[in-house]
């Protein structure tokens, strides 16, 4: 899968903090790896306007994640492995490829249950939860056989330069919250948002109401 080496991300315009831009790991950090970030209303950027990211890669050095909320206008699983020219693309699951974030647009990430594992190529994200990234998932996708019981493909994704993220978090342009497998894979993309809010026991419609009269 490839990539187009777009420079990284600008998630809510957050500047870097002074540890990040020294290589120095803050006191207080803890990797969010594993964990789903939920932008607050009025981020101010309409790329991660009501985003859901999944965190995948998160230290001070580093913070890569995938949004699980936003399908591709027109663009199908069986269709980028058709494009690929992946054997038996008919046989995959039929089903819309998601729009990961800005920066390498065109690579794609299959995220999918545990039940389906590449050595040294798949990465353990949550538990339940990897991502793999070559080849060789599309093809296993196209095998009933093989294929992980729930998958997603994704392309692009979300990063951040050291400590841009901490910054981010302190300034409250995100939220964090438990990952649930549901919002990683399922079809019901216009409710993620809510959902993902609904397991901090918050209102979507007061959260967006209290930033509306911020």
């Amino acid at each position: 899968m490839s990539a187009t080496g777009d420079p990284p991300s600008d998630p809510g315009r957050g500047p870097a903090s002074e540890e990040g831009r020294t290589g120095r790991s803050p006191a207080w950090f803890e990797g969010l790896a594993g964990r789903l970030l939920i932008a607050m209303p009025g981020i101010g950027d309409p790329r991660f306007e009501r985003a859901v990211i999944l965190m995948c890669v998160h230290s001070p050095e580093q913070a890569m994640g995938v949004a699980v909320n936003r399908p591709l206008d027109g663009i199908t699983l069986r269709g980028v492995m058709d494009k690929l020219g992946v054997g038996g693309a008919q046989g995959a699951p039929d089903q819309q490829v998601l729009s990961g974030g800005p920066v390498e647009r065109e690579r794609g990430f299959v995220l999918h249950t545990d039940d389906y594992e590449t050595l040294d190529s798949t990465l353990p994200i949550a538990a339940g939860i990897s991502m793999t990234a070559t080849r060789e998932v599309l093809e296993a996708l196209a095998d009933a056989d093989r294929r992980p019981h729930r998958s997603r493909l994704v392309l692009g994704c979300a990063s951040w330069a050291p400590g841009q993220l901490e910054g981010e978090l302190a300034g409250n342009v995100w939220l964090t919250a438990e990952v649930e497998p549901d919002i990683v894979f399922d079809d019901a993309h216009d409710t993620k948002w809510n959902r993902a809010l609904a397991r901090l026991g918050i209102s979507a419609d007061r959260l967006s109401a209290a930033a509306g009269h911020a």
